[in-house]
Protein backbone atom coordinates (compact mmCIF):
# COMPACT_ATOMS: atom_id res chain seq x y z
CA UNK A 1 0.00 0.00 0.00
CA UNK A 2 2.73 2.55 0.83
CA UNK A 3 4.41 1.90 -2.57
CA UNK A 4 0.97 2.48 -4.37
CA UNK A 5 0.55 5.69 -2.25
CA UNK A 6 3.76 7.05 -3.90
CA UNK A 7 2.46 6.38 -7.49
CA UNK A 8 -0.29 7.95 -7.16
CA UNK A 9 1.11 11.06 -6.44
CA UNK A 10 1.06 11.03 -10.23
CA UNK A 11 -2.51 10.56 -10.81
CA UNK A 12 -2.93 13.44 -8.07
CA UNK A 13 -0.61 15.73 -10.36
CA UNK A 14 -2.82 15.05 -13.23
CA UNK A 15 -6.14 15.37 -11.48
CA UNK A 16 -4.81 19.05 -10.83
CA UNK A 17 -4.66 20.33 -13.93
CA UNK A 18 -8.12 20.25 -14.67
CA UNK A 19 -8.63 21.67 -10.96
CA UNK A 20 -6.50 24.92 -12.03
CA UNK A 21 -7.97 25.28 -15.27
CA UNK A 22 -11.22 25.72 -13.80
CA UNK A 23 -10.23 27.98 -11.15
CA UNK A 24 -8.17 29.87 -13.82
CA UNK A 25 -11.17 30.21 -16.13
CA UNK A 26 -13.71 30.81 -13.21
CA UNK A 27 -11.20 32.88 -10.64
CA UNK A 28 -13.66 30.70 -7.97
CA UNK A 29 -12.76 27.53 -6.15
CA UNK A 30 -14.52 24.48 -5.91
CA UNK A 31 -16.88 23.50 -2.26
CA UNK A 32 -15.15 20.94 -0.51
CA UNK A 33 -17.73 18.86 -0.79
CA UNK A 34 -17.29 18.77 -4.79
CA UNK A 35 -13.56 18.58 -4.43
CA UNK A 36 -13.81 15.60 -2.30
CA UNK A 37 -16.50 13.62 -4.93
CA UNK A 38 -13.96 14.88 -7.94
CA UNK A 39 -10.78 13.36 -5.44
CA UNK A 40 -12.62 10.10 -4.93
CA UNK A 41 -14.75 9.31 -8.70
CA UNK A 42 -11.01 10.42 -10.09
CA UNK A 43 -9.52 7.98 -8.11
CA UNK A 44 -12.41 5.40 -8.59
CA UNK A 45 -11.35 5.39 -12.39
CA UNK A 46 -7.67 5.02 -11.61
CA UNK A 47 -7.99 1.83 -9.88
CA UNK A 48 -11.03 0.26 -11.03
CA UNK A 49 -9.47 1.15 -15.22
CA UNK A 50 -6.15 -0.65 -13.81
CA UNK A 51 -7.83 -3.37 -12.31
CA UNK A 52 -10.10 -4.35 -15.23
CA UNK A 53 -6.68 -4.32 -17.90
CA UNK A 54 -4.97 -6.45 -14.52
CA UNK A 55 -2.97 -5.22 -12.42
CA UNK A 56 -1.85 -1.63 -11.07
CA UNK A 57 1.90 -0.42 -11.13
CA UNK A 58 2.16 -1.38 -7.59
CA UNK A 59 0.44 -4.61 -8.19
CA UNK A 60 2.68 -5.70 -10.75
CA UNK A 61 5.83 -5.19 -9.15
CA UNK A 62 4.70 -7.46 -5.95
CA UNK A 63 3.18 -9.78 -8.78
CA UNK A 64 -0.73 -9.86 -7.32
CA UNK A 65 -3.58 -8.98 -9.14
CA UNK A 66 -7.54 -8.68 -8.54
CA UNK A 67 -9.88 -12.05 -9.27
CA UNK A 68 -12.77 -13.41 -8.69
CA UNK A 69 -12.65 -16.68 -6.26
CA UNK A 70 -12.30 -18.84 -9.23
CA UNK A 71 -9.67 -17.18 -10.29
CA UNK A 72 -11.18 -15.10 -13.29
CA UNK A 73 -11.51 -10.81 -13.89
CA UNK A 74 -13.66 -8.80 -11.76
CA UNK A 75 -16.53 -7.19 -13.55
CA UNK A 76 -16.88 -3.61 -13.55
CA UNK A 77 -19.75 -3.83 -11.15
CA UNK A 78 -17.40 -5.73 -8.65
CA UNK A 79 -14.53 -3.54 -8.82
CA UNK A 80 -16.75 -0.88 -8.37
CA UNK A 81 -18.13 -1.93 -5.29
CA UNK A 82 -14.69 -3.41 -3.86
CA UNK A 83 -13.02 0.31 -4.68
CA UNK A 84 -16.07 1.80 -2.60
CA UNK A 85 -15.44 -1.39 0.38
CA UNK A 86 -11.75 -0.44 0.66
CA UNK A 87 -12.93 3.34 2.12
CA UNK A 88 -14.28 2.31 5.12
CA UNK A 89 -11.77 -0.74 5.37
CA UNK A 90 -9.03 1.87 5.31
CA UNK A 91 -10.58 4.74 7.33
CA UNK A 92 -11.92 2.78 9.91
CA UNK A 93 -8.34 2.14 11.58
CA UNK A 94 -7.69 -0.50 8.59
CA UNK A 95 -10.16 -2.83 10.49
CA UNK A 96 -10.96 -4.38 6.82
CA UNK A 97 -6.96 -4.98 6.29
CA UNK A 98 -6.59 -6.28 9.77
CA UNK A 99 -9.45 -8.66 8.91
CA UNK A 100 -6.88 -11.18 6.63
CA UNK A 101 -5.51 -12.20 9.88
CA UNK A 102 -8.52 -13.80 10.90
CA UNK A 103 -9.67 -14.53 7.68
CA UNK A 104 -9.83 -18.55 6.62
CA UNK A 105 -7.96 -16.96 2.82
CA UNK A 106 -6.29 -14.15 4.44
CA UNK A 107 -7.99 -12.25 2.66
CA UNK A 108 -9.52 -8.63 2.90
CA UNK A 109 -12.53 -7.39 4.60
CA UNK A 110 -13.46 -5.58 1.01
CA UNK A 111 -12.72 -8.59 -1.13
CA UNK A 112 -14.30 -10.91 1.30
CA UNK A 113 -17.86 -8.97 0.26
CA UNK A 114 -17.40 -7.68 -3.34
CA UNK A 115 -16.49 -10.98 -4.29
CA UNK A 116 -13.24 -10.29 -5.21
CA UNK A 117 -9.36 -11.30 -3.70
CA UNK A 118 -5.82 -10.67 -4.62
CA UNK A 119 -4.44 -14.00 -6.06
CA UNK A 120 -0.49 -14.25 -6.65
CA UNK A 121 0.12 -14.27 -10.32
CA UNK A 122 2.70 -13.02 -13.24
CA UNK A 123 2.25 -9.48 -14.47
CA UNK A 124 -0.70 -9.75 -16.99
CA UNK A 125 -0.51 -8.42 -20.85
CA UNK A 126 -1.36 -4.76 -21.96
Amino acid sequence: MFYESILLLGVFAAMLVPLMLLTAATHALLPHSLLRAYVFLCLAAYFMWQWHRGQTLAQRTWKIRIATPAGEPPRLPQLALRYALAWPSLILFGIGILWALFDRDRQFLHDRLAGTRIIFAPPARS
